[in-house]
C-alpha cells in the first residue's frame, strides 16, 4: 500500500457496512490497515461482512445493529464505535434508502423516514463524530450522495431532496471543519449493482442505465470504494467541499 493510502492505525465507520458500497468500502480500508466499524438493521448479515472484511487481516472489524431512522440508535451507535475502537477517524455515511412515491402519492410517514435516514442521520453522527477529530487535528467525513441530487426521474422527489441536500451540507461543515484538519466531501455514484436499484428498476429500466452510461455498463460496489479510500486517505489532505460523480460517463450526454 502506498503511503498516500495507507490507513494503518486510523478507525473508520461505515454505516451500512453490511453489503453493496458499504462492505466494499469496509474491505478496501481493512486492506489499507483502518480498524473498522459497520453497522446495519440486520445481524447475520453484519456476522457475515465482518468475517469477511477481516478475512486474512491483522484488522478488527465490529459491528452493531442500529437502525438509522431512530434518532436514539444513531446517537448510541456513535458512542458504541468510538468505545469500541477507542476512536473514529473516517467517518462513511453510507446508509440509506429510496421509496419512490410521485408528489401526489407522497405519504408524509415515507417523506419523514427517507429524510431521517438519507439526511439526517448523517448530520447527527458527524455532529457526534467531528469534535473529537477535530481536537487531533484529523479527521475525514464521506456521505454518500448520488447523481439524483443532481438530476431526478418522476418518483424520486423525497430521495433526490435528501441526496442534494447533502451537497449543500457537506459544503458548510467543510468551510467549518477545515481549519481544524478535517475534510469533508460526498461522492455521488451513478447506476451501481447493489440491492436497492436492484430492487426497485424493470429489466428495461436496467439495460436503459447501462445503455446512457458512456461505459456501456453498471457499476461494481468496488469501484465507488476506491475514490473513498481516496478521500479517506492522505491521498485526498487537500479536497474537501467536494463532490465525486462516480457514474460511468451517465451525465456526459445531453439528452
Amino acid at each position: 500500500m502506498h503511503p498516500l493510502f495507507d490507513l494503518s492505525g486510523k478507525a473508520a465507520l461505515v454505516t451500512g457496512g453490511s453489503k453493496g458500497i458499504g462492505k466494499a468500502t469496509a474491505r478496501l480500508f481493512a486492506e489499507a490497515g483502518a480498524h473498522v466499524a459497520i453497522c446495519s438493521r440486520h445481524e447475520d448479515e453484519l456476522k457475515v461482512a465482518a468475517k469477511e472484511i477481516t478475512a486474512g487481516l491483522n484488522v478488527r472489524c465490529v459491528y452493531r445493529v442500529t437502525d438509522m431512522t431512530l434518532r436514539e440508535d444513531v446517537d448510541a451507535m456513535a458512542r458504541w464505535a468510538v468505545e469500541s475502537l477507542g476512536k473514529v477517524d473516517i467517518l462513511i455515511n453510507n446508509a440509506g434508502s429510496n421509496e419512490p412515491q410521485d408528489l401526489l402519492q407522497q405519504s408524509d410517514e415515507t417523506w419523514d423516514r427517507i429524510l431521517e435516514l438519507n439526511l439526517t442521520s448523517c448530520m447527527r453522527l458527524s455532529r457526534s463524530l467531528a469534535g473529537d477529530m477535530a481536537e487531533r487535528g484529523w479527521g475525514r467525513i464521506v456521505h454518500l450522495s448520488s447523481i439524483m441530487g443532481l438530476v431526478s426521474n418522476p418518483g424520486r422527489g423525497a430521495y433526490s431532496a435528501t441526496k442534494a441536500a447533502l451537497l449543500g451540507m457537506m459544503r458548510a461543515h467543510a468551510l467549518e471543519l477545515g481549519p481544524r484538519g478535517v475534510t469533508v466531501n460526498c461522492i455521488a455514484p451513478g447506476p451501481i449493482l447493489t440491492d436497492l436499484p436492484m430492487s426497485l428498476l424493470s429489466d428495461e429500466q436496467k439495460r436503459s442505465f447501462a445503455e446512457r452510461t458512456a461505459l456501456k455498463r453498471w457499476g461494481e460496489p468496488l469501484e465507488i470504494a476506491g475514490p473513498m479510500l481516496m478521500l479517506a486517505s492522505e491521498a485526498g489532505r487537500y479536497i474537501t467541499g467536494q463532490v465525486i460523480v462516480a457514474d460511468g460517463g451517465l451525465m456526459c450526454r445531453s439528452f
